[in-house]
């Protein structure tokens, strides 16, 4: 494989607004090379405990592509940008795939170029 192996690559899942909040953090992430990709699936109907009670909000999901390293950075980044209290970032390893798609992840990313 080339410079890393897959292990270190994380797909995280970010849930936000619909719309415009989706795609601005989209790009941010993008242009701060903290991600290398970022699909946006919008209409998630989403249900969830918020101060005792529950909530349901309609949201869009993002899958973002990036190394288990850039994490940190990328939750600092959701947290200055969303409009929640408390954005939900969640982190999934990858364990394996398309070589060629991880070394293109690595040269796209911080710290890769």
């Amino acid at each position: 494989m080339g410079q890393t192996a897959a292990t270190e690559y994380v797909v995280l899942l970010i849930t936000t607004e619909a719309g415009e909040a989706a795609r601005l953090i989209s790009r941010v992430l993008l242009e701060q090379r903290l991600a290398a990709c970022v699909n946006i699936i919008p209409g998630i109907n989403s249900l969830f405990w918020w101060q005792d009670k529950i909530e349901a909000a309609d949201e869009s999901l993002l899958l973002v592509k990036t190394k288990a390293s850039l994490v940190a950075d990328v939750v600092q980044t959701v947290k200055e940008i969303h409009s929640s209290d408390v954005p939900e970032v969640i982190a999934l390893p990858v364990i394996d795939g398309n070589r060629d798609y991880l070394d293109w992840l690595y040269r796209e990313l911080a710290g890769g170029r």
